[in-house]
């Protein structure tokens, strides 16, 4: 019996000691490799992507998209949509129901979810939504949410009458005498304690340079100050390279801020920034925003102004906890009381390193590179399969590697052409999905282009004439005949050329298969087709130089047998285009160029090539009016809104004062057009009205559209089960998203 016993106890102890094993084998953490953070893991305050990414597995938002970037507006209820030939259910915090008013007022009826907690256990409410958008909408507000500028009813009162501390000193200047908002001493601080975070500003450009790979780890301050594009002497300290800063912009700091930002700006490495950051009252401002009410425990009401089509997206706000991010002694709807005293976000700004909130997973904490999670009982569509998801801080020729080698279960190496050769090699059948590696490749939120000021490249000072179109039109016939080779040669089969100056990932993109789509500046100066099907390489070229002349000749240049030999009055023989390749040629775009440049010399034409090690130049360079055409790359969002870029103002007769002071384009019709889609919400029609937009802007030639290249994520397929991640992923609709049915081998 004793022998049986102990028989029975050894058996039993195994098979704890296995369970211990199993349990252990559960808890292994999927690895996700990820580029470096700033620790701005907040929903009001994350300034890049990779931050973002930390917030938003902790929280979610009050409206969300669709694969195909489309808002859901039955999250509640779920609302199904086909993608690739498949039907998808989304869901989502609420249902939302638009009603047009007969004065030309919207009403956003939001309905939540009641069944929906953070992930202390807390319900989510209305009035969660509701201190989130008072946050938002502060006039201390500095993060990157536009939801202040949406055409919101009574937005103005309450944002009126109120502005930052650190503004309001940056304005008044030092040597400010007017102490009747502030005290000398608070100014003296300020001055002094913004002076001291110039060092820290300073290394936060050296950190940039080495995460990046422009430098390595040990490097002296003067050789990562040099990719910067500032010069150093030899043995140089932080103090000397934030001397420089300094110099070049005669001590103008919020300048420095603002042009070599490399992901904090100045005044937020300050000592006492929460200080500086609140408000002071200069005027009368209203208690309340009258267009946010709420309308029961679940539900809330936005009003706007007029319709915005493209408000949707800043309304689907991320839904805070206000007892966590607030001060739920200070929230009393009934007497305007929000979460926070109005001006001051100070306790907002204490969470930025701890973000909470009611998503898949929590956050532990983040240190040694590593930020680790813990799934979230409480999520609302399911707790995450994985219990423990870590995020690892990688340098970006590391990730493929920790996939190999097994450190990283999942991660976005960029995707060139060497490195899909690199996963092809090593998957059995030579692709770049296989038994090693799963590779899944989606279009990115933006393209490539090269521009061209309309005020820097015109014929007489008149940027809209037929002339200066036409000089424009001749150098971007000849861009436009090498992009397919220049492309091909960066990029692979991991980019394509596009024709029209928008992202292919827009539901507004023309398509190939319309009746009118066209290929960019195809066509000669007597809308004759350039190319035919059976030129060689070399006809081509000598069409486009051909159709060039008769571009130049239109602009009023002097053109003798197949050269042009004089420039009219207001135009040149010789111009400039900048490109930031880090002073080594390493830019798409960079043979596209050098190749132009070869082909117009053939008939008179100097173009310069000017080649940047620091691409802050090329911003810098665009703002103070002295670059005639560059090239680089836009970031798109969801809604193809052209007002940022495109948008003059010259439509009301008002002189050009729009925000595209990039192109200079002034064109009445596009303004239009712009606000005429701003203000309709069938999308069928705004596509229409999108295309007819992008004919006018091509017709300009103050862009030549290059290129859509593919972003990739790719997968350990040996220790990530396949067919738990995310189906049909795409731009807008990425593996994250339904990261809590995740599971691994």
């Amino acid at each position: 019996m004793k022998k049986l016993i102990t028989l029975i106890l050894c058996l039993a102890m195994i098979m704890s000691i296995l369970a211990g094993c199993a349990s252990r084998g559960n808890d292994k953490p999927l690895v996700v490799g990820y580029s470096n953070f700033s620790s701005k893991f907040s929903p009001f305050f994350s300034e890049t992507a990779y931050d973002q990414d930390v917030w938003v597995l902790t929280s979610v938002n009050l409206l969300d998209i669709d694969r195909l970037g489309a808002v859901v507006e039955k999250g509640k209820t779920g609302e199904t949509r086909s993608y690739n030939n498949t039907d998808y259910t989304y869901y989502g915090p609420a249902d939302l129901t638009i009603t047009t008013n007969a004065d030309g007022t919207v009403d956003y009826d939001f309905e939540l979810r009641d069944d929906i907690k953070f992930s202390d256990g807390k319900k989510l409410t209305a009035d969660d939504v509701i201190f989130s958008m008072y946050v938002l909408c502060d006039p201390t507000y500095d993060g990157n949410s536009t939801l202040f500028a949406q055409p919101i009813k009574g937005i103005e009162d309450y944002r009126s009458g109120m502005s930052q501390l650190i503004d309001l000193l940056l304005e008044a200047g030092a040597d400010n005498k007017d102490f009747s908002l502030w005290d000398e001493d608070t100014q003296k601080a300020f001055w002094a304690e913004a002076d001291a975070a110039g060092p820290k500003f300073a290394q936060t450009i050296v950190d940039y340079c080495i995460n990046n790979g422009y430098n390595a780890a040990d490097d002296p301050i003067e050789a990562c100050a040099a990719n910067w594009g500032f010069k150093l002497k030899a043995g140089a300290t932080i103090d000397d390279f934030w001397a420089a800063l300094k110099e070049a912009y005669d001590g103008d700091l919020k300048s420095i801020s603002d042009v070599e930002n490399a992901g904090s700006s100045l005044f937020s490495l300050m000592e006492n920034y929460d200080t500086y950051a609140k408000g002071v009252k200069t005027g009368n401002s209203a208690d309340n925003i009258a267009g946010i009410q709420k309308t029961g425990d679940y539900s809330l009401r936005v009003t706007l102004t007029e319709t915005d089509a493209t408000a949707i997206y800043q309304l689907g706000v991320p839904i805070a906890p206000m007892h966590y991010y607030g001060d739920a002694s200070k929230y009393d709807y009934d007497n305007n009381m929000f979460g926070f005293d109005k001006g001051d976000l100070s306790t907002v700004r204490s969470k930025t390193t701890q973000p909470m909130g009611a998503g898949p997973y929590k956050f532990i904490k983040f240190e040694n590179g590593v930020v680790s999670f813990e799934a979230n009982k409480n999520y609302y569509l399911g707790a995450p399969k994985t219990k423990n998801l870590q995020f690892l801080e990688s340098q970006d020729q590391d990730k493929l590697n920790g996939v190999i080698t097994g450190t990283i279960d999942i991660t976005d190496p960029s995707f060139s052409v060497d490195t899909a050769k690199a996963i092809s090699k090593e998957n059995s059948n030579g692709e770049v999905t296989g038994n090693k590696i799963t590779t899944s490749t989606v279009n990115n939120l933006g393209y490539g282009y090269l521009g061209i000021s309309a005020k820097a490249v015109n014929v007489g000072g008149d940027i809209g004439s037929e002339a200066s179109k036409a000089l424009r039109k001749a150098f971007a016939t000849v861009f436009s005949r090498y992009r397919d080779v220049t492309v091909d040669s960066y990029y692979g089969e991991t980019a394509s050329v596009i024709n029209y100056p928008i992202s292919d990932t827009s539901w507004a993109a023309p398509q190939k298969t319309d009746s009118d789509y066209a290929i960019a500046f195809s066509k000669d100066v007597d809308g004759n087709d350039i190319y035919t099907s059976d030129m060689t390489d070399d006809q081509k070229d000598e069409a486009a130089l051909k159709a060039a002349l008769g571009f130049f000749k239109a602009a009023g240049y002097t053109v003798t047998g197949d050269k042009v030999t004089a420039a009219p009055e207001g135009a040149k023989m010789d111009y400039e285009v900048w490109i930031p390749a880090d002073g080594a040629g390493d830019h798409p775009s960079f043979m596209m160029l050098n190749l132009a440049s070869d082909a117009l010399k053939k008939i008179g034409i100097t173009l310069n090539v000017k080649d940047l090690a620091n691409s802050s130049d090329l911003w810098t360079g665009i703002e103070s009016d002295s670059v005639p055409m560059w090239c680089a790359a836009w970031g798109a969002t969801p809604d193809p809104d052209m007002y940022q870029v495109y948008y003059s103002g010259v439509e009301s007769g008002k002189e050009a004062g729009g925000s595209n002071y990039m192109y200079d384009i002034a064109d009445p019709e596009l303004d239009e057009l712009i606000m005429d889609a701003r203000t309709n919400m069938d999308q069928s029609y705004r596509k229409a009205v999108y295309k007819s937009c992008l004919d006018i802007i091509i017709d300009w030639a103050v862009e030549v559209p290059v290129y859509q290249r593919q972003n990739a994520i790719i997968f350990s397929t040996e220790r990530v089960k396949m067919d738990t991640v995310t189906p049909d992923i795409t731009t807008y609709y990425t593996w994250l998203r339904e990261i809590q049915n995740i599971e691994l081998n």
